[in-house]
């Protein structure tokens, strides 16, 4: 059967495209070979049918470029009618002697009873008609597809740089672009065909006058010397025979005339005419003033009341119906669910486009219900808001869903497809933190703080301010995990920079520092390498905020080496400022620990013998560093008093990795980045190698 499928479709291409040439070919048979009434009777009906049909098109076309084939169509249709008028004219001339029923029924009809068979009155009401066709609607129409043509291309320039300007701007595809190019230049080649079709609609009026002309001074001659008839009796045939002939045209001809008026006449809409003109008569305001009118006119002496005051009750009733619909609310339908195939799986099952996504229970859905007052949402976009200003890019949006296999109220932080964090809350109660200040026990659910991991209690709202008062720090749900999600994407911030987000950072400084971005990127940095030079300096704490600053030293840099890493040691000396301003006021000595110069000696004999840098230190040797370390640091934990080590710039990459799981958050420099101006104070120093052993 799939054989035969292609072959029958490209037959019914055929024929398709066959049956406008049959069509031109019956017109031009129709003007020359003689056919019998009943045949002429069956094209008449169709031509009154094909009219119909192109006046409904153009009623409900919504803009004029939804009927683009209407000139097209209005010519053949004005050639179909005037094929028919000659073909008309053969029969009333040659078979007009036998009777009214000499040339089919439809002109019979036409000629006795829509003018009753007088053909005095069929004159008038042809003539009333053709001018109708020709002075009001043909000329009117005409006018307008004059004035529309010549603006329409006027503006076909502007249009054409719109459509560039928004293509170099972005705001529009490659695709849409040539879309919109094909449908500005078809509506100029519409107005200007409609500007020519006019002349068809009045030729075929003027068209109609001759050959009813023709029929008359035809049938007066042949009547009284071919046939003996008299010129009271070929007055009567012929004349009714010619009106009815010329009637059967004209109408179909207003009815294409009036088709053409409402296309050029058509104004865009998202709605067809009826649609359009519905909306905007259907107001109170317009009815209201028209029925007070009527009804004023239908009780003054002498007017015909009866006819008046049903009319201004009608207007009434309008306006009412208008003004409750105008008061009722709109109500918008949801449109249907998309029916979903089972079997059928999308990128969107298997790949997770968000980056950040905070998986909640189901018992901690309300959290994110902001209709029940709940400020969870608002929080984490305070959170994202507060976290963009310090790392100096925007942090990605922060997708909250409920997952089904998590706990009720549990909720899980997942960073690029990482669990970074999770937990457990009760929505409906508030958690009492321990900061080392409180007095007393509370009675609830023993907790740990998920973010600091400090003793923590669940208790009832009610016992909130009596908790506040024993020196508890109480906060709700959702700040617990506002707070959560805070530190982690903190902690993980160099994971949120990807290569677009590089981009719009180059891309904000472009506007500022042309000059800057062009010596930067893409070359001789490709974006690649820069991304991961940012990254490594969130890992070690360093904002982006001063980014032109950073830029310029990257810029600098690049001149000597393309590596990631050695790129981020060599700009590090310019950032020694930013790095250690949040340590430290500008008044206020930097407290600093330093290694002993041994010790310094052997680990940089350890880090040259191995380059790479990921082994330098031997694991017994570094726990002992790293406990003295821990040791030294306690008091100034304890006190809140941030401080810095400061190492040889050989082995500073290699003591940061050593520190970085256990003490994540003390910055490790070298002594080229701490300014030559700034105070220092040492706290400590790690004794020599024999001292740890």
């Amino acid at each position: 059967m799939a054989g035969f499928a292609l072959p029958r479709f490209n037959a019914g291409l055929a024929a398709r495209g066959a049956a406008l040439p049959v069509a031109i070919l019956l017109l031009v048979l129709l003007m020359v070979v003689p056919i019998p009434a009943t045949a002429l009777d069956l094209f008449f009906i169709m031509n009154i049918t094909i009219s119909l049909a192109v006046l409904m098109v153009a009623l409900n076309a919504q803009k004029p470029l939804d009927f683009s084939a209407f000139p097209s169509v209005l010519l053949f249709a004005t050639l179909f009618r005037l094929s028919l008028n000659v073909a008309s004219t053969r029969v009333v001339l040659v078979h007009g002697h036998e009777g009214e029923a000499a040339a089919g029924k439809v002109i019979e009809a036409f000629g006795t009873f829509l003018i009753g068979g007088d053909y005095i009155v069929g004159l008038f009401v042809f003539a009333i008609l053709v001018i109708i066709n020709m002075i009001v609607v043909t000329k009117g129409a005409g006018r307008v597809s004059e004035v529309s043509a010549r603006f329409t291309l006027d503006a076909l320039p502007g249009k054409q740089m719109a459509i560039d300007a928004d293509l170099n701007a972005g705001l529009i595809t490659p695709d849409e672009a040539k879309a919109r190019r094909i449908e500005v230049s078809t509506e100029a080649d519409f107005y200007g065909s409609m500007d020519g079709s006019s002349k068809f609609v009045k030729g075929d009026a003027i068209a109609g006058l001759l050959i009813l002309a023709a029929n008359i001074i035809g049938g007066l001659i042949l009547g009284p010397l071919s046939h003996g008839m008299t010129i009271s009796d070929a007055a009567h045939n012929y004349v009714l025979l010619a009106i009815g002939d010329a009637l059967v045209a004209q109408i179909p001809s207003l009815m294409l005339s009036i088709a053409a008026a409402t296309i050029v006449t058509r104004v865009t809409s998202s709605q067809d005419l009826s649609g359009q003109i519905g909306s905007q008569f259907g107001s109170p305001r317009t009815w209201v003033p028209v029925a007070a009118i009527l009804a004023l006119l239908g009780v003054m002496p002498g007017m015909p009341h009866l006819v008046i005051l049903p009319a201004a009750a009608v207007a009434g009733f309008i306006a009412y119906r208008t003004a409750q619909a105008a008061a009722r609310p709109k109500v918008v339908e949801a449109p249907p669910p998309a029916v979903v195939d089972p079997s059928q799986i999308n990128w969107e099952d298997v790949a997770d486009t968000l980056q950040i996504n905070l998986d909640i229970g189901y018992g901690l859905v309300p959290l994110v219900d902001e209709r029940r007052g709940s400020q969870l949402m608002g929080r984490i976009t305070g959170v994202r808001r507060q976290l963009s200003k310090e790392l100096g890019f925007v942090v990605p949006q922060v997708r909250v869903r409920d997952d089904i296999n998590l706990p009720p109220y549990a909720y899980r932080i997942v960073v690029g497809g990482v669990v970074l964090g999770d937990d457990l809350v009760s929505p409906d109660e508030m958690l009492a933190l321990d900061t080392g200040q409180a007095v007393g026990r509370l009675s609830g659910k023993a907790a740990k703080d998920p973010t600091f991991g400090l003793d923590a209690v669940w208790i009832s709202p009610a016992d909130a301010d009596a908790a506040t008062g024993a020196g508890y720090l109480v906060v709700d749900a959702s700040t617990v995990i506002a707070t959560h999600l805070n530190h982690v994407l903190h902690a993980h911030a160099a994971e949120l920079l990807g290569q677009d987000e590089v981009q719009n950072l180059l891309d904000a400084l472009k506007e500022r520092a042309a000059n800057l971005v062009a010596a930067l990127s893409p070359q001789p940095v490709p974006l690649t390498v820069l991304t991961q030079v940012l990254r490594g300096l969130l890992e070690e704490g360093i904002s982006l905020k001063e980014f032109r600053r950073i830029a310029a030293a990257i810029a600098v840099a690049a001149q000597k080496t393309l590596d990631a890493e050695e790129l981020i040691e060599a700009i590090r000396p310019d950032l020694g400022a930013l790095i250690i301003q949040k340590m430290c006021g500008p008044r206020e000595a930097l407290r600093v620990m330093t290694l002993d110069g041994q010790l310094e000696a052997l680990l940089g004999q350890a880090v040259r013998a191995d380059p790479s840098r990921r082994h330098a230190i031997e694991p017994d040797l570094g726990r002992r560093i790293v406990e003295a370390l821990q040791r030294a640091a306690q008091p100034l934990i304890e006190e809140g008093k941030p401080f810095v080590l400061v190492v040889q710039p050989v082995i500073r990459v290699a003591i940061r990795r050593l520190i970085r799981s256990v003490m994540p958050d003390t910055p490790v420099m070298s002594f080229f980045e701490v300014p030559e101006d700034k105070a220092v104070e040492v706290v400590a120093v790690i004794g020599a190698p024999a001292a740890l052993a």
